[in-house]
Formats: structure tokens, C-alpha cells, sequence
């Protein structure tokens, strides 16, 4: 591929990933949650219930990260752990009824701001947009499983804590 294409690929996918990152910061601002806290919520309302091994998996994290922020949510009365009565080592986790407001109130905001932004797109490109990206998060999923975490700079982004998840849901 020529590296020019590459370039322009990488500066658009930035400009992407700022642009959302800064919807979804101001998104979860007025319901009173941080970002990491809004993929959290968000996948555990579309799934009803789950375990924290799946949702880490969703999530793109490791569990004792993720255990950490749903204590803290347990703590604040977005989340509960619901031990399995016959196997105490499955934790299933849901939403608390202030959990699922939240949930219901970013899903309104954040269908109502995309539904705008699809009406700057031609309705005849929608599904090709959306075919687009499904393409494009598959693409980056497989480079992912093949390369492992390619290292910036020589870093390796596992040695450091992830307090926020990934823009990409």
C-alpha cells in the first residue's frame, strides 16, 4: 500500500477519534459519569446481564480492571453483582434502576446526535457508511490478533493502568 494512503488513512482515523471522543466526553458530562463508566453502562444495558469475563472481553480489557471500575460503580449505585447461587465464582453484572436510567438517557442522546449527523451524510450512503466501518473494526480487529499490541515508541500500553476504554464501541 502506498505509504501516502497510509498516512492519510491514520490522519483521518485521528481527526475521527478526536471528533468522537469529544461527543462522547460531552454525552456522558450531563449524565454524571465518566467515558469509562459510559462504555461500561452501555454494554452492560445491551446485553440485560453479564459477567465481567465477557464484558472485559467487549470492553477490550483485563478484569481486574474492569472489577475495579464496577466496584466503584457497585459503590455508587450504577451496577450490581449478582452472585450464581451454584457457582460462587460467576459474578453476573447488571444495571440498577439508577444504572438503567443513565443507560436509557445516553442511548436517547446519543441516537438523537447520530441521527443528526446522518443527515449530513446521503441517505443513499448510509448503509454503505455503516458497511464501512463494520469493514474497518473488523480490519482493525484482525491486524490486532495478528501483530498483538504494536508498541509506540517502544512503550507497552499493558504496563499502564487504562482508566478510560476505548472511543471505538
Amino acid at each position: 500500500m502506498d505509504l501516502a494512503m497510509v498516512r492519510d488513512f491514520r490522519e483521518t482515523l485521528r481527526h475521527l477519534e478526536r471528533q468522537v471522543g469529544l461527543q462522547l466526553k460531552d454525552d456522558t458530562e450531563c449524565c454524571g459519569v465518566t467515558l469509562a463508566q459510559c462504555h461500561i453502562i452501555v454494554e452492560i444495558g445491551n446485553a440485560g446481564e453479564t459477567s465481567v469475563i465477557d464484558l472485559a472481553t467487549i470492553l477490550g480489557l483485563d478484569t481486574s480492571t474492569l472489577s475495579r471500575h464496577i466496584n466503584g460503580m457497585v459503590k455508587v449505585g450504577l451496577v450490581n453483582r449478582i452472585l450464581n447461587p451454584k457457582d460462587r465464582r460467576y459474578v453476573s453484572i447488571t444495571l440498577t434502576e439508577q444504572g438503567q436510567k443513565i443507560y436509557q438517557s445516553i442511548e436517547d442522546i446519543c441516537n438523537s446526535k447520530y441521527a443528526r449527523v446522518f443527515e449530513f451524510i446521503p441517505r443513499e450512503k448510509h448503509k454503505q457508511v455503516l458497511e464501512c466501518f463494520n469493514l474497518l473494526v473488523h480490519a482493525i480487529t484482525e491486524a490486532k490478533a495478528l501483530e498483538g499490541d504494536l508498541r509506540c515508541c517502544g512503550n507497552d500500553p499493558r504496563e499502564k493502568d487504562r482508566e478510560e476504554v476505548s472511543h471505538v464501541r
